[in-house]
C-alpha cells in the first residue's frame, strides 16, 4: 500500500512534540481501549496492546478477534490511552483515530512475531493517524492539542464559563 501521508512517521515529522508526549503518555502502561465498528455501525470497545515499534504504531490482536474482524469490515478505529489510577490523568488524555492498515505479508508477521515474542497466528495493523489529540486541565481551563494531516497542531483552550473557546490555529 503506498504512503497516505498519514502514517506515524508522518505525524511525528510534522509535530515532533505532540508525537513524543503520545508516545510517552501510551508507554505508561501496557493495557489501553480501542473502539472500532461492528457491522451493523454500533462501536465496540476492546482493551488492546497498542506497539510504537520500528517508527510505525502497531496494533497486535489474537486470531478471528471481533476487533480484529471489525477492523476488516471497516478499518477505521480510535485508540485512547490508558488514563491511569485515580484522577490525574497522569499529564492528560491521549487519542488516535484513524485508519488500520492489515499487514499480511507472512515474512513481515515472521519478523514482527520474533522482535516482539508472540507466537503465530495474529492480526497486525499498522495505524494511520487521521487525528490526534492530547487533552488536559490548565488552572480552570481544559486544553487540546489537536493535529490532522496537513496541518500544524492548534490549541483550543476552554473555560468553565459560557465563555467561547479560544483557539489558536495556526495554518486554518
Amino acid at each position: 500500500m503506498e504512503d497516505s501521508g498519514t502514517t506515524w512517521p508522518a505525524f511525528e515529522a510534522a509535530e515532533p512534540d505532540l508525537a513524543a508526549t503520545v508516545r510517552e503518555r501510551f508507554g505508561r502502561y501496557t493495557h489501553h481501549v480501542l473502539a472500532t465498528l461492528r457491522k451493523d455501525g454500533s462501536p465496540r470497545l476492546s482493551g488492546i496492546e497498542a506497539d510504537f515499534r520500528d517508527g510505525e504504531l502497531w496494533l497486535g490482536m489474537m486470531p478471528r478477534s471481533r476487533k480484529a474482524l471489525d477492523l476488516r469490515c471497516d478499518p477505521r478505529f480510535a485508540l485512547l490511552a490508558n488514563p491511569g489510577p485515580g484522577t490525574d490523568m497522569g499529564g492528560g488524555d491521549v487519542r488516535i483515530s484513524g485508519r488500520a492498515v492489515e499487514v499480511t505479508d507472512p515474512g513481515a508477521l515472521e519478523r514482527y512475531a520474533a522482535v516482539v515474542g508472540v507466537p503465530l497466528p495474529f492480526h497486525l495493523f499498522r495505524a494511520e493517524p487521521a487525528e490526534v489529540v492530547r487533552t488536559w486541565v490548565d488552572g480552570e481551563e481544559i486544553v487540546l492539542r489537536s493535529w490532522v494531516p496537513g496541518r500544524p497542531a492548534w490549541t483550543t483552550r476552554r473555560g468553565n464559563d459560557d465563555a467561547p473557546p479560544r483557539r489558536d490555529a495556526p495554518g486554518l
